[in-house]
């Protein structure tokens, strides 16, 4: 620790304190105590240590501040660690989006459970008082309701179909 007190007379500055290392335990201790003393606190440590409350002043400023760098420099390492996750992320992401693009897939489809047969996800559509899914034929936009699943399990497990079987729903039809 270094005494910051130089004298105005034109002397060379003074020699940098060395602390023993009983006096650096309990300057340790205290400051894992209170990060700062007051006036009163920083006087009775001096006494203490044998030390003018300046010099133990001066400590506590550098142990706070190299406290502050120990603190930012692992915080700094932390997000060095995360932008490099996010940037080799970001990458694969890319080549996925890139391979996606080069398979020039058509549009999304879906398999129909009852039919098993690929249905364009374009054509699909949700009743939202019933909540049946419905196709929609692509001659002439007509809705055509096939053997549908009620998009919500609780209401019932299948509703009407082309063939007549009986409806599981209690609601009325759309």
């Amino acid at each position: 620790m270094e005494d910051e007190e130089e004298s105005t007379d034109g002397a060379p500055p003074r020699k940098k304190l060395r602390l023993s290392k009983e006096q650096s335990r309990l300057l340790e201790e205290s400051f894992r105590q209170h990060h700062s003393l007051n006036p009163r606190q920083k006087e009775a440590l001096a006494l203490q240590l044998k030390l003018r409350p300046r010099q133990v002043e001066v400590w506590f400023q550098n142990r706070r501040a190299r406290s502050k760098l120990k603190q930012t420099e692992m915080e700094c390492e932390y997000l060095k660690r995360w932008f490099g996750s996010l940037t080799e992320q970001n990458r694969r992401l890319q080549r996925e989006v890139e391979e996606l693009r080069a398979l020039k897939v058509g549009p999304p489809t879906v398999i129909s459970p009852h039919s098993c047969e690929p249905l364009p996800a374009s054509t699909l559509t949700m009743c939202p008082r019933c909540e049946r899914v419905t196709t929609t034929g692509v001659d002439k936009g007509s809705t055509k309701t096939t053997r549908t699943a009620v998009a919500n399990p609780t209401i019932a497990a299948t509703l009407s179909s082309e063939n007549g079987a009986p409806a599981l729903q209690s609601r009325q039809s759309c």
